[in-house]
């Protein structure tokens, strides 16, 4: 029950509140979270500051409650992602949001009767109704969102659950605080947002299963392994797991150490380590909705190297912003946000955190979108055990260089640099990222480019794309526009441009030669095409056999018709997309130079070209086997004039 684009919101992303088929899903995923945070905060507070308990020392208390909420998602995302795939959505949830009543009224009776062991057999519950809950919220947003509202789905639940993860432990450490009944306040308040809860994921609408037909297995250890399998078989599916596995270790560290942060090295009170889990918390929400403004309500991978940059340069400046602070007594928050040397390290967390943002919503949305409708939900479950080892190796290591003697801020400069080598492998493994990035820079940053209909470009299944050619960025811009990968059919002599030549090669371009020069290269290319849109993938083409050296459109070559017709000869239907680009004539990519009498480009770097209006029209798709040239070529020209 995938929504079509036709049932995009209009409103941009917080439209989708309005709507039925992501509200309650959103209310009940935000009271959730804020009744976990709610009720570990409490209870860590609890036995910190209020308790004495001779076999949990204060100390431990908050390491043993965080294990006991993360260990069953280690031992049961595996089967909860098996259970999402077989059974309808909704319901799970329903029951999910039941079984929290229940384990929250043993809590609430545990708060009153202050019993600790049956506290935390709570939070292990807690912990278990959240792993099967993991794999059913990720996997329910691309069965009711389109493509194009994916990426701002997925930046508002994350914005949401960190809101709901900030004001869970607010509420917590104020509710706690009250003298005599404040652990009596807590239990109600989390048997209260549990009702809510349960209230909210009524109105959730149908969400039928995609693998009715699954047999279970219930060896969480056997079918973990199964579940990573699952997802190798997509490559840039699994690197992505590693991805924001990665990026959960990277922000276990920096959350682990705010309150160190907040004593030892900024000498500020338990205030002032709240003030930082605030900002750290307003930035993951800001970067997340930025997802869909700066990639255009598309899911825009491209933003994730930005975010890995930013993320290591405001990691690195974070040692140099804190490793030179005065000493000072314990500093109140009004006297900690009145000295302006505390605004950079205030600044470096809120910029870090935003980046972070920006790295993971797009992954999220990628894997949703990559993953098969019938196993996504048990991708999502290895997702969810990956993250889980990443944030136990975080704390184990973090822990481990800490006693060997790092410093705070040292751990930060680590971080960051470790940060820009995982990334810098991990895009070189995909990449698809790098790729995206140079797309999406070229498309705002080098030119403003404006696309229109680009709703007919298939979001699944194979099709051509047959475009005019002005510049040597062609190619770029359409990477841009695309929700998907493209494989681009190109004359060989662009691979030796420098840096372009390099680019196109990542993309694996597929290089062909004239007939005449190299007649074995010439039928490796379409053979080679053919076997891209065997694949299902989109196969972009430039009719015209070069670049334009005079600004009009060329006649086109018949390549096209042949590798439509040995695509038809094997069975193969390929939708055929016509597009004109626009307004990049006279750039500095294009042929616009004359030099001895030969059209030429990128001789005049301050030619038009920066910041200049430059367009992309995509025309309705035409069944292939009425896709002549003739009407290909016209087709083209009525986008372009």
């Amino acid at each position: 029950m995938s929504a079509s684009p036709s049932h995009a919101a209009e409103g941009g992303q917080f439209a989708l509140l309005r709507q039925r088929r992501f509200a309650p899903f959103f209310w009940t995923q935000f009271l959730g979270a804020a009744n976990d945070n709610l009720f570990k905060f409490a209870f860590t507070v609890l036995v910190t500051y209020q308790l004495q308990v001779a076999w949990l020392p204060a100390d431990l208390a908050g390491l043993v409650i965080g294990a006991l909420f993360i260990l069953p998602f280690l031992l049961f995302s595996a089967t909860s992602g098996q259970l999402a795939d077989k059974l309808d959505r909704r319901s799970m949830i329903v029951w999910l949001k039941r079984a929290e009543m229940v384990i929250m009224a043993l809590a609430a009776w545990a708060f009153f009767v202050q019993n600790i062991p049956l506290l935390l057999a709570s939070i292990f519950l807690m912990g278990l109704q959240s792993a099967v809950f993991g794999p059913v919220k990720f996997a329910y947003l691309p069965q009711h969102l389109s493509e194009r509202e994916l990426t701002g789905g997925n930046g508002v639940v994350e914005m949401g659950t960190f809101v709901a993860i900030l004001l869970g432990n607010v509420a917590g450490g104020l509710i706690i605080a009250v003298p005599e009944i404040g652990a009596h306040h807590v239990g109600f308040t989390c048997v209260f947002l549990a009702i809510l809860g349960r209230v909210a994921a009524h109105h959730i609408p149908a969400s039928p299963a995609m693998d009715p037909g699954l047999v279970i297995n219930w060896n969480p250890f056997t079918e973990t392994w199964r579940n990573l399998q699952l997802a190798r078989r997509t490559p840039v599916v699994f690197r992505s797991l590693l991805g924001i596995s990665w990026m959960w270790f990277f922000g276990a560290v920096f959350l682990s150490l705010f309150p160190a942060l907040a004593k030892d090295v900024l000498h500020g009170d338990e205030q002032v380590a709240s003030l930082l889990l605030v900002v750290f918390s307003i930035g993951i929400g800001t970067g997340s909705l930025l997802c869909e403004v700066l990639s255009r309500r598309h899911v825009e991978i491209g933003l994730v190297p930005l975010g890995a940059i930013g993320m290591s340069v405001f990691a690195i400046d974070l040692y140099f912003s804190t490793r030179g602070l005065p000493p000072a007594t314990a500093l109140g928050l009004q006297a900690f946000v009145a000295d302006p040397l505390h605004w950079r390290v205030l600044a470096d967390l809120a910029l870090l955190s935003l980046f972070a943002g920006l790295y993971s919503v797009p992954m999220y949305a990628l894997i949703q979108m990559r993953s098969q409708p019938t196993h996504r939900a048990r991708i999502i479950a290895a997702n969810n055990i990956l993250n889980a080892l990443f944030m136990i190796a975080s704390a184990v290591i973090a822990g481990a260089l800490l006693q060997a003697g790092f410093t705070i801020p040292q751990m930060f400069l680590l971080v960051g640099l470790a940060n820009a080598v995982v990334a810098f492998y991990i895009f070189m493994l995909v990449p698809e990222y790098l790729l995206r990035f140079v797309a999406w820079v070229a498309s705002r940053l080098v030119y403003r480019f404006k696309v229109q209909g680009d709703e007919h470009i298939p979001t699944q299944g194979a099709a051509v794309l047959v475009c005019n050619h002005v510049s040597f960025v062609d190619a770029v811009l359409l990477m841009a526009a695309s929700p998907r990968p493209i494989r681009f059919l190109m004359d060989h002599r662009i691979f030796k441009v420098p840096v372009l030549g390099w680019l196109f090669k990542l993309a694996k371009a597929i290089p062909i030669a004239p007939q005449k020069e190299d007649e074995q290269a010439y039928d490796a290319a379409f053979d080679a095409a053919v076997a891209v849109l065997r694949d299902g993938e989109l196969l972009a083409i430039f009719p015209e056999g070069g670049i334009t050296r005079d600004g009009q459109l060329q006649p086109f070559k018949g390549g096209v018709v042949k590798i439509l017709e040995m695509a038809d000869s094997e069975g193969l239907q390929p939708a055929v997309v016509p597009m004109g680009l626009s307004n990049l004539w006279g750039s500095y990519f294009s042929r616009v130079e004359v030099r001895n009498g030969e059209a030429v480009a990128m001789v005049r770097p301050f030619r038009r070209g920066i910041f200049s209006r430059v367009g992309l029209r995509v025309g309705d798709p035409l069944v292939a086997s009425k896709a002549t040239l003739e009407r290909l070529h016209s087709g083209v020209r009525a986008l372009i004039d």
